[in-house]
């Protein structure tokens, strides 16, 4: 909507009011918030614009929100004007234009669509000053415009307090990341990290983070990110090769402290030359550090893949396109498909896929959590994702993949399970995203993804499912198989087949087990409006009856209204039951492009709880 009374664009959906700032008011946010006013750029300063004419300019500065991890991650980004022009589109009206509304949109990549925001630019503030983020260059307002869009789609400002600088850079990208521990490292790993880090600086968005408590905390900051905005190999005075890491501190000053420092001992190893160009380099807020120091204070990196001139995504590992993906969306639903990690007899249960290797090939398998209570998978609009819903933080679950290779058609799957995979994640992680890198050669694969026992939703055919409750009561409703006149008196479950469903999976599970379990079956009735549906012919029958704790059919029902029946064999056996009724949401296979061969297929029954 526009405002009555400047006829400039205000966002009703994200207003300049406490409720857009805060939500629980768990951080110290909520002090300030009472003190906060909302005030447009052309109130802030005299010409402002979206981006300084001067790039190095454009660095991010952290404000009183606790946002470090995405704040890096835009700094990362800027100097990529591909990316940078995908989440901040060209062409919108800024404050120089006659036709300038006062109305700005952003995109973020969430689970696996791009979705477009659209804020207002009023802007939080204290006295006359921007609060959260600013550029160095106070007059360029593409970062506090792309913070606000960012706060919209979480529902606050409060809610970025504290995250992932790795689910930042996914969210911006659209792409891969991968953190790499330099604690995990030996010094041979660590060598070959830094070598791959080298040949990748200027095609990578790169940071880094301090995760523990050292002597040098208070300089750094636990639990706080960087950018790495420049690597430069260089020689000193006695022909020493050394390699310095440029990093920049979100929080806008240098507080770094070692041989690197402005000032410090380090630069009198160098000619003047290098020290001067290298120093001239430096913005407020960047310091040079040598990689020994790096790596005795620095935890943590996180890298972006890079994308090609084309836009493809590219491996960090053999520079190959990424020219082929396909994702899936599913759910873990607790006690069907949430078997766990491979240390429960239930891990079989967990989602499966089948993957077809024609030739050798490098493959990643990408696996996003959607928290539970958070976004609903958008619908397109003109190929873009539109939406407005709030995405609350909610917990998110330690997640892993795994690969197995499948040598026949024709395979027992417990068993193929409990043996060793070919690949997986080295542990479960508690990661929003996670990713692994496989080498396959031709074959058949069969990819799992396993979460312990939990309700969580993923981007990766569905099955929506609906669970039933029922009991068999002795001289009440236990009639026994149709063998008997008293098979009428069971429970029914109606239930409706929508158009374009093309299977169905129909399952009875029992409470007893073991030596308990009575011998158990059911029957689906076509409903007709003039017929009992006991004088109908069944069109599905799950029989014979078995001594199992749970049988299931699958099938292909015709449009319409069903009953499903399910009974013991004997009349008058006691027993509580659960009917699932699960309804495929059919994927056509995956026609691939290049070495990932012919075919991806889902596999398994992924439910989704209604």
């Amino acid at each position: 909507m526009s405002s009555p009374l400047s006829g400039l664009f205000v966002d009703s959906d994200f207003p300049a009011h406490v409720s857009s700032l805060v939500h629980g008011g768990d951080t110290q946010l909520s002090l300030h918030s009472d003190n906060i006013s909302w005030q447009r750029p052309l109130d802030i300063c005299a010409s402002p614009s979206l981006f300084s004419e001067k790039n190095r300019l454009n660095l991010g500065k952290q404000g009183i929100l606790g946002d470090c991890w995405f704040i890096c991650a835009c700094t990362a980004l800027q100097k990529y004007d591909r990316l940078l022009g995908q989440v901040f589109p060209a062409g919108q009206c800024t404050w120089t234009n006659s036709n300038y509304l006062g109305q700005f949109t952003c995109r973020f990549w969430r689970f696996g669509c791009w979705v477009e925001v659209t804020i207002d630019d009023n802007l939080p503030c204290l006295g006359n000053k921007l609060c959260f983020s600013h550029c160095q260059d106070q007059g360029a307002f593409w970062l506090p415009l792309l913070e606000k869009a960012y706060a919209k789609l979480h529902g606050c400002y409060e809610a970025l307090w504290a995250g992932q600088v790795a689910d930042a850079l996914v969210d911006l990208t659209g792409g891969l990341v991968e953190r790499w521990s330099l604690e995990s490292e030996d010094d041979r790993g660590r060598e070959k990290l830094f070598s791959k880090l080298v040949s990748l600086k200027d095609r990578c968005a790169m940071c880094c983070s301090v995760l523990h408590n050292r002597d040098r905390v208070m300089e750094l900051g636990e639990l706080h990110a960087y950018t790495i905005t420049d690597i430069q190999h260089v020689v000193t005075k006695s022909c020493k090769d050394l390699l310095l890491l440029r990093l920049h501190n979100p929080w806008g000053r240098s507080s770094w402290a070692g041989s690197w420092r402005k000032g410090g001992d380090g630069w009198n190893d160098l000619n003047l030359k290098d020290s001067a160009r290298l120093l001239s380099e430096v913005q407020e807020g960047e310091f040079w550090v040598e990689k020994q120091e790096f790596l005795q204070e620095f935890d943590e990196i996180t890298i972006a893949f890079p994308y090609s001139h084309e836009g493809h995504l590219q491996s960090i590992w053999t520079d190959l396109p990424l020219l082929h993906k396909q994702q899936f969306y599913g759910s873990w639903v607790k006690g069907y498909s949430a078997g766990g990690s491979r240390n429960n007899v239930s891990f079989p249960e967990n989602p499966k896929f089948w993957l077809r290797v024609k030739e050798p090939s490098e493959v990643f398998l990408s696996l996003m959590q959607i928290p539970q209570g958070g976004v609903k998978i958008p619908e397109p609009v003109h190929g873009v994702y539109r939406r407005n819903l709030r995405h609350n933080k909610t917990a998110i679950n330690a997640v892993g993949i795994h690969v197995w290779k499948v040598e026949k058609r024709r395979f027992k799957l417990q068993k193929t399970l409990s043996s060793l995979p070919l690949a997986g994640t080295s542990s479960h992680c508690y990661d929003r995203q996670l990713h692994l890198c496989c080498n396959l050669s031709p074959g058949e694969c069969a990819p799992s993804w396993n979460i312990p026992s939990a309700n969580a939703d993923l981007t990766c055919g569905m099955w929506e499912t609906q669970e039933l409750s029922g009991q068999w009561k002795k001289g009440s409703n236990a009639g026994g198989s149709r063998n008997f006149a008293s098979h009428i008196i069971n429970p029914c479950f109606p239930f409706s087949v929508p158009d374009g469903t093309p299977m169905i999976k129909l399952m009875l599970r029992q409470q007893h087990d073991g030596e308990k379990c009575h011998a158990i079956g059911f029957h689906v009735y076509p409903v007709t409006s003039n017929q009992s549906v006991f004088s109908l012919e069944p069109c599905v029958k799950c029989i014979p009856h078995s001594h199992c704790q749970e049988v299931s059919k699958l099938c292909v029902l015709l449009p319409g209204q069903y009953t499903l029946v399910p009974s013991t064999y004997l009349p008058d056996q006691e027993s509580d039951f659960t009917v699932t009724i699960a309804t495929k949401m059919e994927r056509k296979p995956i026609q691939s492009h290049e070495t990932l061969g012919k075919m991806l297929q889902e596999v398994s029954f992924v439910s989704a709880m209604k």
